[in-house]
């Protein structure tokens, strides 16, 4: 007892820099040492507190929910609700009144695992969920909420993310529900990011502001200049290593347009870039240049290496007959301008409702991110990078 009394005496002892015996004080370094020491621990109290009225929102909504109005006639559970909300508002304020009652009735019916719900409080607050709440679908609900959890999006990430319509653009919102379900409780359970998770089409690259005529170097400069938004838009955990790899075979030389590192999947993803519609001359460089830095690069705690070629547009049915899923090879469209919400909306609706119907004829592979290089053999490499620009 006295020895654990005095390891906790010990470490509250402890403080951020620190001042020898003898010296003068410097005051403004002090302050702000204590400052710092102050900020840490409001953001700790802020960030306990909001998940202490998380837990307790969703508790009241749970027992409004299964007490009073499931099981009974709505007219009556709604008048019961409407008191509860008005007296709770004359003791506790307006931040229990009726329209936040039934904000929190609705929580505990969309998140109704309260295992889950204590997963993701670690990283999400009450506005995040807020933000989820509205989502109808459940699997895209589900998704955003994990990956807001893994990848710890701020409510303005979070909001963008759907504004963009993230969930729509990725690999996995086109595989059977099954498929889905099965993946993001694999990101739940055990943290596990699977490419169909990462990888997008469309690719937004608004932002790199092109002319209206531009050339392949046009556009690798511009993503350069932006690399940071560009590195947004690839997603959490990427890290930009070269342009312009070179690699050499036989004499000739061939060079990768875009190489990266992605920190949780450990693997290299090179990026290739072809302004017109994808050919299937295109997957054959790009698998190329997969067994090149399966040999030469990868490193024996890595992954084997992805691909995203970036086109112009796609030749769907060539890209399923080359079956390049299986191959690790991902191609997706980037758009350098924005077409209308609703525009982009149906579009992608449409791709998705197309896809399934393909999936359930058995034309298309399910597993899209199957590693290319499942066929390869693992060697040690002749060389190891520096990873730089990582985000």
């Amino acid at each position: 007892m006295k020895k654990s009394r005095k390891k906790v005496a010990a470490l509250l002892q402890q403080s951020p820099g620190g001042i020898a015996r003898g010296e003068d004080v410097n005051v403004p370094a002090l302050v702000r040492d204590l400052g710092t020491m102050i900020d840490e621990a409001r953001k700790q109290v802020a960030a306990t507190a909001d998940a202490t009225l998380v837990k307790l929102y969703w508790q009241l909504g749970h027992r409004i929910r299964t007490e009073v109005l499931e099981g009974r006639r709505a007219d009556y559970g709604s008048t019961v609700v409407a008191d509860v909300g008005k007296q709770l508002a004359a003791h506790y304020g307006h931040g229990f009144g009726l329209t936040n009652i039934y904000r929190m009735v609705t929580f505990s019916s969309v998140f109704d695992d309260p295992k889950i719900v204590a997963a993701l409080l670690q990283q999400l607050g009450w506005t995040h969920f807020t933000i989820l709440i509205p989502i109808k679908q459940s699997l895209k609900r589900e998704f955003y909420a994990e990956m807001c959890r893994v990848e710890r999006w701020s409510t303005r990430e979070l909001r963008q993310r759907i504004d963009s319509m993230l969930y729509e653009r990725t690999a996995l919102s086109k595989k059977p529900e099954v498929l889905i379900r099965q993946e993001l409780s694999a990101l739940r359970d055990k943290n596990e990011l699977n490419p169909m998770l990462v990888f997008r089409d469309p690719y937004m690259l608004d932002f790199l502001e092109l002319a209206d005529a531009y050339s392949e170097k046009d556009l690798e400069s511009a993503i350069l200049r932006e690399i940071e938004r560009f590195l947004l838009e690839l997603g959490i955990g990427f890290a930009f290593l070269e342009r312009q790899k070179r690699i050499t075979l036989d004499g000739d030389d061939h060079y990768l347009d875009l190489l990266f590192f992605h920190r949780r999947m450990q693997r290299l993803v090179a990026v290739e870039l072809k302004l017109g519609d994808f050919k299937a001359s295109d997957a054959g460089q790009v698998e190329l240049y997969l067994r090149w830095l399966d040999k030469h690069e990868r490193q024996p705690s890595e992954q084997p290496p992805l691909a995203i070629i970036l086109c112009a547009g796609k030749k769907r049915e060539t890209i399923e007959v080359l079956d390049l899923g299986t191959r690790g090879i991902h191609v997706a469209e980037y758009l350098t301008e924005l077409p209308p919400r609703a525009v982009l909306e149906d579009r992608l609706h449409r791709v998705i409702k197309a896809a399934r119907e393909r999936l359930a004829l058995g034309d298309d592979p399910v597993v899209e991110s199957t590693p290319a290089a499942r066929t390869l053999t693992k060697r040690t490499p002749t060389k190891r990078r520096n990873r730089t620009a990582e985000r």
